[in-house]
């Protein structure tokens, strides 16, 4: 902060008043000021009456810290004499600038800040004409009476000294401003003049009871509302760059999107006309529970599935029937074969059902095209795709209880289009979306699955129930809540390793291995025979037998070729019925 430093053209140093010979003030000092040019920085000089009308001289000695306080002069009149006003402190030896020591010989001058004066030629707001900070009137620039009131000099205006009487203030005429000299608040500055208005261009005077808004917070203001115009832009940008992917557009090449429609013989043709007809069963028991598939055999709501899907719900389970549109209701069991392997339930209640159609088994071809769906792993309406692979492959199924009483002997078809668990009871299709078979079955790498490593999950070695077989069990099962089997009245022996299956010698109650009167026994068949033979298609153990046997119906002639101590026979049988379970 500049303490009484003025910025604008350095002042003399205040002098501190001695004592010294008198000088009366002459014309000279009259002249100066009267005429001083425009830079004219005045230094006001201590004047102090001596009792005769004159003034000391100021010396050059720095002492006073502020202008000192001066008498009046009245002209033509002597001043009245006045005692010396003593300084209360000592005087600084070594003249400490700017004023020397504390002496308390006047106020300090106010801080003035003055705009510094620009180089010339330099264009200046117009002069200001009003009122002042005190309400005082400024006179326009121009006239004798503002060049006046801008130079007014501290010696025009003396106050009283400390101390001293008060008298009359001296009031010199105005001063003029010097001939041919432009008047311009730029040159009529003076530090020491009295208050007013800054001088630049001001505009209207503000009103002091209004709270006055800061430069700074209006800086703040507009900082905010810039962030925040900001902000929403590049917010706006990022959006834009996210959702496109940058600032430019790519657009790919891509074929336009087609009707929908696929040729019938396809793959998704097919999968479209047969999924309407393939539900999903989801089976709960007081032990265990499964997943299944079945689909629609007609219109009042009966569904083909395999036995083992059925199961678990027992006597007192229940079983859930969810379609491929994702309704579901609740389904009981009509009847079930565990020879065969097959199921019938009934769901109730339901509108709109669209059977899926039966093919015929026997008019399959080995690389047939064929479609599975299912629900493998509950992943309902899958739909896989393949081939046939094999035809009348005798397999086994079952066999959990120990006693025989539920393995299945299925003379199955073969295929290579993936099935896994949860796919069992649902149609095999052929190219016109027709069952041709029921999916029942997989081959593993490894009978052992899991725990040996081996894998439970489909290797291309699915097996199906021929239609032709499910239509009859179906059937039977719709109409009297049971199956019957096929039979030809003989006891085999299970441990016979050779080519063939062989009769056995006792049957399993301890009577005769061939039944009385059975079939069997009509057509001349004996204990111990071989049979390696059945409708011209070779037997390679007991099970293969069975399996030839269950894929024919009660009552058909069977032809068979066996071998009894080294000679081979020929003969013919009508097959027997037994009430499945």
């Amino acid at each position: 902060m500049d303490d009484g430093r003025p910025s604008g053209p350095k002042t003399k140093w205040w002098s501190r008043p001695s004592t010294g010979r008198p000088r009366q003030a002459g014309p000279e000092d009259a002249a100066a000021v009267a005429d001083g040019p425009e830079d004219y920085t005045p230094a006001p000089p201590a004047v102090s009456g001596d009792g005769a009308g004159q003034v000391s001289a100021p010396s050059l000695e720095v002492y006073a810290p502020a202008p000192p306080t001066v008498e009046p002069v009245v002209s033509g009149a002597p001043a009245a004499a006045a005692p010396r006003a003593q300084p209360l402190h000592a005087p600084d030896e070594y003249s400490t600038p700017p004023y020397g020591g504390p002496g308390p010989w006047a106020p300090a001058p106010p801080v003035q800040h003055p705009v510094p004066t620009p180089a010339h030629g330099t264009p200046v707001p117009p002069p200001y004409e009003g009122t002042d900070g005190h309400g005082t009137a400024v006179t326009a620039p121009g006239t004798a009476g503002a060049y006046a009131h801008q130079h007014q000099r501290p010696s025009d205006a003396v106050p009283q000294q400390h101390g001293a009487p008060a008298q009359g203030p001296a009031a010199p005429p105005p001063a003029q401003p010097p001939q041919g000299t432009q008047a311009t608040q730029w040159t009529r500055y003076d530090p020491w003049g009295a208050p007013q208005l800054p001088l630049s261009h001001p505009g209207p005077m503000a009103d002091p009871r209004r709270p006055r808004v800061g430069r700074r917070g209006s800086l703040l203001v507009g900082a905010a509302l810039l962030a925040l115009v900001a902000g929403g832009i590049g917010g706006g940008i990022g959006a834009y760059v996210e959702r496109n992917g940058g600032l430019t557009t790519v657009e790919l090449p891509q074929a336009d999107r087609d009707n929908g429609g696929r040729a019938p013989d396809s793959v998704a043709g097919i999968a479209s006309s047969a999924l309407p007809s393939v539900v999903t069963l989801h089976v709960n028991g007081s032990a265990e529970s499964g997943t299944g598939t079945g689909f629609v055999l007609d219109d009042e709501g009966h569904i083909l599935t395999n036995n083992h899907v059925v199961a678990p719900a027992g006597s007192t389970g229940d079983i859930t029937v969810t379609f491929s549109g994702g309704e579901s209701a609740p389904a009981e069991i009509v009847g079930k074969d565990s020879g065969y392997d097959l199921a019938v339930v009934k769901v109730s209640g339901v509108s709109g059902l669209k059977p899926l159609p039966l093919g015929n088994s026997d008019n399959v071809r080995v690389g047939d095209p064929v479609v599975a769906i299912g629900a493998p792993f509950d992943l309902s309406n899958t739909v896989t795709s393949g081939i046939i692979s094999a035809k009348q492959r005798p397999i086994t199924a079952g066999g959990e209880k120990g006693d025989g009483t539920d393995v299945s002997y299925v003379d199955a078809l073969q295929t290579d289009a993936p099935i896994n668990p949860g796919n069992s009871g649902g149609p095999l299709v052929d190219t016109e979306a027709r069952v041709i078979g029921i999916n029942s079955a997989i081959r593993a790498a490894d009978s052992a699955a899991g725990a040996d490593g081996g894998q439970s999950g489909s290797i291309g070695l699915g097996f199906a129930i021929p239609i032709n077989q499910g239509k009859r069990v179906a059937e039977e099962l719709i109409n009297t809540g049971k199956a019957t089997h096929p039979v030809i009245g003989v006891t085999l022996d299970m441990e016979f390793t050779g080519d063939g299956a062989k009769v056995g010698g006792k049957a399993d109650n301890g009577g005769p291995a061939v039944t009385e009167a059975g079939p069997a026994d009509k057509a001349g068949v004996r204990a111990g025979d071989v049979i390696t033979e059945v409708e011209g298609q070779r037997v390679h153990s007991g099970e293969e037998l069975i399996v030839k046997i269950r894929a024919h119906r009660p009552g058909d002639e069977l032809g068979l070729r066996l071998t009894r101590g080294g000679k081979d026979l020929s003969m013919t049988l009508t097959l027997g019925s037994a009430s499945g379970t």
